[in-house]
């Protein structure tokens, strides 16, 4: 059994520190709001992000980023991606050489376009890094449902090691050495589904749904070959398997979003409303210039970038998409 020091009591931090603790995993987790980590101490659960999930004894809080991570084997960020580099920043003073770094952020850093991976590796070069990403609503998994994701990293014994940290009979967990690609999946679907709540909103049906999640894996597939991915990453759980369970929930934030701004709310009013992070609004942004950088067609997520901008309406997004020049499938 593991020490883990969790960073973030999020929904997906708290689950996953439910589901370790569960395991038998001593768990330690920590917040920057103490406000929130004192109500979850108070009440042995986070009512306010994960309500109806009791705290198991392996399960504490911790007062101070040093407490969580003291004696720490491994450290879990759920940090929301634009804060992943602040948040390693504060734990940095009490990491060991030895100890294993877990990002379960799903995103790409605004003003430098890169991947969290890039990140840890500028601030701390060398470290044994490990994101875990995949088809996993927190709601779900604080309830124990059968759940399947990935890790990887690229030394596979990392992800070995945490593969086995991990898994359950109700959470399973595969190992993957393409790093680039699982980062990217995790992240980009968030764009997709922006558009198909979007769809949704407008009342377009399943026909225009179907086709903005094929589509968008597509252009996900080019940008990740682009950037060094395995195409076949984005066959698997970190790429279709994210993007359809993002773009047909009703748990996903980026899918409720995009409802509101398709049925035409402004897309500041739809995040207020959401009242957690929406982390496709960042990915959106950073995406469209990346695929700028490289020279990546990307139609879906520049007409959805030009959408949160509030340079044209939803209606126009739709009908510039649907009016595209005519092309090959496989283009």
């Amino acid at each position: 059994m593991r020490k883990i020091g969790v960073i973030g009591a999020g929904s997906w931090g708290t689950a996953l520190s439910v589901t370790l603790s569960g395991k038998g995993h001593s768990v330690k987790i920590w917040d920057l709001d103490s406000k929130h980590l004192a109500e979850c101490r108070k009440n042995r659960e986070n009512v306010r992000f994960l309500p109806g999930i009791k705290f198991n004894d392996n399960l504490r809080t911790a007062d101070t980023v040093q407490e969580a991570l003291e004696d720490a084997d491994i450290v879990l960020f759920s940090a929301p991606a634009q804060h992943f580099r602040s948040a390693l920043k504060n734990a940095m003073p009490y990491l060991k050489d030895n100890m294993m770094i877990v990002n379960v952020a799903k995103g790409i850093e605004q003003k430098t376009l890169m991947r969290m991976s890039e990140v840890a590796d500028e601030l701390v070069p060398g470290a044994k890094y490990v994101v875990l990403s995949g088809p996993s609503h927190a709601e779900e998994v604080g309830l124990n449902l059968p759940t399947t994701v990935a890790v990887a990293s690229k030394e596979r014994a990392w992800a070995e090691y945490m593969q086995d940290v991990f898994i359950t009979d109700r959470f399973r967990v595969y190992t993957n050495d393409d790093v680039v690609g699982v980062e990217l999946g995790g992240s980009l679907k968030n764009i997709i589904a922006l558009g198909a709540g979007i769809s949704d909103g407008m009342g377009f049906g399943d026909n225009a749904k179907a086709a903005m999640m094929t589509r968008g894996i597509a252009e996900i597939s080019r940008l990740g070959a682009a950037m060094g991915a395995d195409a076949h990453t984005f066959l698997g759980l970190t790429g279709v398997g994210d993007l359809i369970v993002t773009c047909t929930s009703m748990h996903s934030r980026n899918r409720r979003c995009g409802i509101m701004i398709g049925k035409g709310m402004s897309p500041d009013e739809a995040t207020e409303k959401v009242g957690m992070v929406v982390e496709g609004m960042f990915t959106t942004e950073a995406a469209y210039e990346l695929a700028q950088r490289v020279g990546v067609d990307m139609p879906i997520t520049e007409q959805i970038y030009k959408v949160i901008k509030g340079k044209i309406d939803a209606a126009t997004a739709s009908k510039m998409l649907m009016e595209r020049d005519r092309k090959h499938e496989s283009e």
